[in-house]
């Protein structure tokens, strides 16, 4: 089974939705990049997730919110986020709209996730989303948990970035 495949069977996918969201981004001329469990998938040894996390450029996103509507998708705004949503998938895609992350999608390289070629952040920025995220008191615990072992995970892949770690996350490593 190709990472396709398992990702399209394990987001119950009638229809390969990661393949249409990069055609929108294509023929909408997008710049993004992949930030999230995912994009830590494209650095260190993959994780099973449902989440499509991903910073568009922000001149981009009301192309690509249109062209998605056009493909059948669901379009439903918040304040940090646009999320995009489709009937022939679990997949659930979150356009991140947070100022903060703007930077990434320049220095962005392709890299291969789960047999997709897609634009994810540098190893670098990814740690840096995460640390905001494990940070974010207003999140759910269990998230900020995964956020968590998403920034072990990249550590002990890559030790020489513990030095850019927030000491409070620091301490945490060491429990």
């Amino acid at each position: 089974m190709t990472g396709k495949e398992f990702v399209n069977r394990i987001a119950n996918g009638k229809s390969d939705i990661i393949q249409i969201l990069l055609d929108i981004f294509s023929k909408t001329d997008s710049r993004y990049c992949l930030i999230g469990g995912l994009a830590v998938n494209a650095y260190v040894e993959p994780v099973v997730s449902l989440d499509l996390d991903i910073v568009p450029e922000a001149g981009d996103l009301e192309a690509i919110c249109e062209a998605a509507k056009e493909r059948g998708f669901k379009i439903k705004e918040f304040e940090h986020s646009v999320n995009i949503t489709s009937p022939d998938s679990d997949l659930r895609i979150q356009l991140q709209v947070d100022p903060r992350y703007q930077s990434f999608v320049s220095d962005a390289q392709d890299r291969n996730v789960l047999g997709y070629t897609m634009r994810v952040a540098k190893i670098e920025d990814v740690l840096e989303g995460k640390v905001w995220a494990y940070m974010d008191k207003t999140r759910r615990m269990s998230k900020r948990q995964k956020d968590l072992a998403d920034i072990f995970r990249i550590i002990e892949n890559y030790p020489e970035l513990e030095t850019s770690l927030p000491q409070t996350v620091r301490e945490e490593l060491e429990r």
